[in-house]
């Protein structure tokens, strides 16, 4: 009997470690959302992230033009960059998104070949929401760009 006590006072000591690491990165559950002061090229991108125990569990970075159209959804402007750039909105934006969901806001996010504007504006709101996620803080957070 002791010993099934000694290993469930083992598990729960375990658990709470494991717990405690997961909180480590001082994110708090809720939506945040960081976007850009400025349309760029006709586009205004944004960063959503949802925090669930401490950890990021999904992010949605994309751009949206004065009507509220999404960027990933234009066509045209995909075949265009795709023909003149070798990426697209579709591919680069959910490469950037995945790599910070990897990292949780703690790796390098690596730029892809052809979508380094979009890699600087993305460093700069993925920083803006992880302030606002460790703040609790859901108002959109207003990033300005300095050239």
């Amino acid at each position: 009997m002791k010993r099934i006590v000694a290993i469930l006072l083992s598990l729960l000591t375990v658990a709470s470690l494991l717990t405690a690491c997961g909180k480590q990165s001082g994110l708090q559950d809720g939506y945040y959302t960081a976007q850009m002061g400025e349309f760029s090229h006709g586009w205004k991108e944004y960063i959503t992230i949802m925090v669930k125990g401490g950890s990021i569990v999904s992010v949605e970075y994309n751009a949206e033009n004065a009507s509220g159209f999404i960027k990933s959804w234009d066509n045209a402007y995909m075949q265009n960059m795709l023909h003149s750039n070798g990426t697209y909105p579709n591919e680069y934006t959910r490469n950037y998104a995945n790599q910070l969901l990897e990292g949780q806001g703690e790796g390098k996010i690596d730029a892809i070949s052809g979508a380094s504007s979009s890699h600087k504006t993305f460093q700069a709101l993925a920083e803006a929401v992880l302030e606002q996620a460790r703040r609790g803080d859901s108002s959109i957070r207003i990033v300005e760009m300095t050239h």
